[in-house]
Parts: structure tokens; C-alpha cells; sequence
């Protein structure tokens, strides 16, 4: 296990040196002169020339991103162009919010997903199992933009239950609660239909096996079968989609996050982009790749404690 968290994190360092090479690249390449970004559109010819030697910008590719290389080495992700903030001060501030929204809209999924899939395996061809199926096609199918609209005119506007946005309070009071209700519902709902996808079409799988139906000639009760020998083994292809889901929540909060008016990272990295800020542009997506790997390293150890057969020696 220990020589596999090693592999993990030497792939995770040459992974994160690639994506930072491509980014700077596309940030170099892309339209705007970041000299006239920080310097205003009154600045003079000579301000913006000094602005760049300043910078580096007047240096080849090459050298900028061996500087650039260096001080992400040394804990200098740069400064934002628009307000002159430090990248990881920026991303620290907001990164809680996001983290936050991901695990309650990871809760939500994982508890309505296993439940829902183990259920509509248990009756398969039943009632509850076409509604099970119908309501994931839905849930994969509905936008999260339209679907957190909905649910702020519902319960925020005519039915005022939860707050309409923000996630300014602490998790452990009852208002920072009600402010992640609708947010985790409305991140949660695709990832829970997926993993109900996943259960139930992996259930199915094991409640046909062998050993099952020789626990049941046994006369083992049918919830012991169900929650101790079926759950445990067809739980590996769902820990697989839930990592996947979990590491694309971390990276994909921005469209919820606008919706709901949430400070989170995925918010920060569109703003960015919009106004040209590159360091921060940089910042994020390094955060979300690494963020990407590390939550699909945690997934291979869970593997291994899921199922002690399975060995990275």
C-alpha cells in the first residue's frame, strides 16, 4: 500500500507539471495584454512597457514559466491582476465553500443513491424499480442551472424555507444548514443517479451469484444477505463511481455556485476567466487537478479495506 501512495504522489507531481504547463501556455496565448489589465485603460505606452519588464512579460515563454515553476515550488502562486490579492490567499478564503458544498451534495447523493439502487435490485421488475430507474434517467438528464432555479422559486421564494443563496454561516449552526439544503440537492441529484445506476445493475449482479443462493438454502434471513454478504461485494464499481463523482464535485461547483451566489472556488475561477485574471485562472485549475488525483488515490485504498483480496503489492 505504501508503494502505491508513492506512485500515486510521483504521478500526481508529473500530472500537475503537465496541466500547469498547458494552462500557462493557454494563458500565454490567449487575447489581452495583462500590463494594460493592471495598469488601466488611461495608462500610457511608457507605464505599460515598464509594467511588463516589471512582470517578466517582456521575457520569452520559457523563462516566464521557469519562474512561474519556482515560485509554485516555493508557495507563490502569483497575484491577481484585478485586486493585486495573493492566488492562494484568494483560493483559501473560498476553497472552504466549495469544500462544503461538494461533501453535503456527496452526502445526499450517496445516501439517496444506494438506498434507491439497492432497493430497485431487491424488487427488480417491480413498481419501485421503474420509478427507481425513470427518476435516475431524470435526475441525469435535469441541468443543475434549471434545477437550482427551480428549487430557489419553490422553497426560497414561494414557499420560504431555505435562504435564496449564499453560504456565509458556520456548518455546525442551523442556518449554515438550511443555506447547503438546496446547493447539495441541486450538485447531488446527477451523482445520485448515477450511483443508483451503478447499485442496482451491480446488486443485480451479485444477488445471482452462487454463494447467495446457498446462504439463502441455509436459511439466512433475506436482510442479512442484503446488508452484509451482497452490499459489501458489489460496493467496488460503486466506491469507483463515487470517487469519480466526489473528485468532479470538488471542479464542477461553478455552475451551482452561481446559481446560489456561493464565495467557492468554482465562482472565483469564472470571474477569473472572465476578467483575464491568469494567475488565479492557474491557481484554480491546479487546485481541482490535484484535488482530482488525490480523491482517486483515497479511492484505491478503499478498495484494498472494501475488499482484502485486492492487493497493489
Amino acid at each position: 500500500m505504501l508503494g502505491l501512495i508513492i506512485r500515486r504522489l510521483f504521478q500526481l507531481l508529473l500530472l500537475l507539471l503537465g496541466i500547469s504547463f498547458l494552462v500557462f501556455m493557454s494563458m500565454y496565448i490567449a487575447p489581452g495584454d495583462p500590463a494594460a489589465i493592471i495598469a488601466g485603460p488611461t495608462a500610457t505606452s511608457d507605464e505599460l512597457e515598464a509594467i511588463r519588464v516589471e512582470m517578466g512579460l517582456d521575457r520569452p515563454f520559457i523563462s516566464q514559466y521557469f519562474d512561474y515553476l519556482v515560485g509554485i515550488f516555493q508557495g507563490d502562486f502569483g497575484y491577481s491582476y484585478q485586486t493585486g490579492q495573493s492566488v492562494t490567499e484568494a483560493i483559501i478564503t473560498r476553497f472552504p465553500n466549495t469544500l462544503k458544498l461538494s461533501i453535503a451534495s456527496m452526502i445526499v447523493a450517496v445516501i439517496i443513491g444506494i438506498v434507491a439502487g439497492i432497493l430497485a435490485a431487491i424488487k427488480q421488475n417491480s413498481w419501485l424499480d421503474i420509478s427507481s430507474t425513470t427518476v435516475a434517467l431524470f435526475g441525469v438528464s435535469i441541468p443543475n442551472f434549471w434545477l437550482g432555479t427551480m428549487l430557489i422559486l419553490v422553497f426560497a421564494v414561494e414557499i420560504p424555507i431555505f435562504p435564496v443563496g449564499g453560504l456565509d454561516s458556520s456548518i455546525f449552526t442551523f442556518q449554515g444548514i438550511k443555506e447547503l439544503v438546496l446547493p447539495a440537492i441541486t450538485l447531488g441529484t446527477a451523482s445520485a443517479a448515477l450511483i443508483a445506476r451503478m447499485s442496482r445493475s451491480s446488486m443485480l449482479e451479485v444477488i445471482q451469484s452462487d454463494y447467495i443462493r446457498t446462504a439463502r438454502a441455509k436459511g439466512v434471513r433475506q436482510k442479512h444477505i442484503t446488508w452484509v454478504h451482497a452490499l459489501r461485494n458489489s460496493l467496488i464499481p460503486v466506491v469507483t463511481i463515487i470517487g469519480i463523482n466526489f473528485g468532479t464535485l470538488l471542479g464542477g461547483t461553478i455552475i451551482t455556485e452561481q446559481v446560489f451566489a456561493i464565495n467557492g472556488v468554482g465562482r472565483l475561477m469564472i470571474d477569473a476567466i472572465a476578467s483575464r485574471d491568469f494567475p488565479i485562472v492557474q491557481g484554480t485549475v491546479l487546485l481541482v487537478a490535484a484535488l482530482f488525483v488525490i480523491v482517486n488515490l483515497i479511492v484505491d485504498i478503499i478498495y484494498a479495506v472494501v475488499d482484502p483480496r485486492i492487493s497493489y503489492e
